[in-house]
């Protein structure tokens, strides 16, 4: 019922929200994509864009149509290896943000071993910069990461606000310096929330610093201080903290797939394992079980 390259172009106008960057990422026309996005939305009897000439949005059932792109190629890709005989080998160096180990990301690369037994999957987990710092140095080949600001390399999983969160029954003195639980450098969510209070003005003192996420989330269940946390993967027993403390915003994130340099031994199992956590991408939202 849908063309898989209908759904692809899809995709890439929902990551991008551009009409055009979606053509020079596919290598199309601008028409070519209009043209496979209104075919889609024929399809599905829906519109899945509201378009003008300043901006692109999905709609509630575009939103929906991004779980069900992501699901349908990912089993079209596996249904086409199976019945053309391909089988994806080789030794992939994956590198995993420790914002997912606490999600379904294990069952996710279990049913992604399952499929693909003849890769030999090898897993980091880190700080995000510092899984940027092994891909451009060719340790890597595939990272789920927080992305820079500045760096417009990597395909979206999703968008996402940073906040401060803490425990509930956390106060904060006004007049004092904001006390800090960070990872090390170079963690991404420690220097946005120290330019943001930089920024602001706002006196801060470190009170916790951590390379473990789990070492995080203790300190600040036992009331130590505030962090800088993915809205969408606030841990159990912490809380988003209120408007009232003042504490600066700390803007929006995006969690990207990035590839590393193509190693022709790795290429083919890094596409299939980016497939897999697109379909699931949703699914890496909520805790594991």
């Amino acid at each position: 019922m849908y063309d898989p390259s209908h759904l692809r172009t899809f995709l890439a106008v929902a990551q991008t929200l551009s009409f055009t960057q979606a053509a020079r990422r596919l290598g199309l026309r601008q028409s070519t994509v209009s043209q496979h996005v209104r075919r889609l939305e024929d399809a599905t009897g829906r519109q899945l864009f509201l378009r003008d000439t300043h901006s692109v949005e999905l709609t509630e059932d575009g939103e929906a149509m991004l779980g069900f792109a992501r699901r349908i190629l990912a089993v079209h890709e596996q249904a086409t290896a199976f019945f053309t005989g391909t089988r994806v080998r080789g030794r992939l160096r994956f590198g995993a943000s420790e914002d997912f180990v606490l999600t379904w990301l294990p069952q996710i690369l279990e049913a992604f071993r399952y499929d693909h037994p003849e890769v030999d999957l090898e897993l980091t987990v880190e700080l995000s910069g510092t899984l940027y710092e092994r891909l451009a140095a060719g340790k890597l080949d595939l990272v789920l990461a927080k992305r820079r600001p500045e760096d417009p390399r990597g395909e979206p999983v999703w968008h996402d606000e940073l906040v401060w969160i803490g425990a509930e029954r956390l106060r904060l003195d006004p007049g004092g310096p904001v006390p800090l639980i960070v990872f090390p450098p170079p963690g991404i969510t420690r220097a946005r929330a120290l330019e943001a209070l930089e920024r602001q003005g706002r006196p801060w003192r470190i009170v916790c610093t951590s390379g473990s996420l789990n070492g995080l989330i203790a300190a600040a269940r036992a009331g130590l201080g505030v962090m800088a946390h993915s809205r969408r993967l606030v841990p159990p027993g912490l809380f988003r903290v209120p408007e009232r403390a003042g504490l600066p915003e700390l803007g929006e994130v995006d969690f990207v797939l990035v590839h590393g340099r193509r190693r022709a031994s790795a290429a083919q199992a890094a596409d299939a394992l980016a497939a897999a956590i697109l379909a699931g991408g949703e699914r890496l939202l909520r805790p594991g079980g």
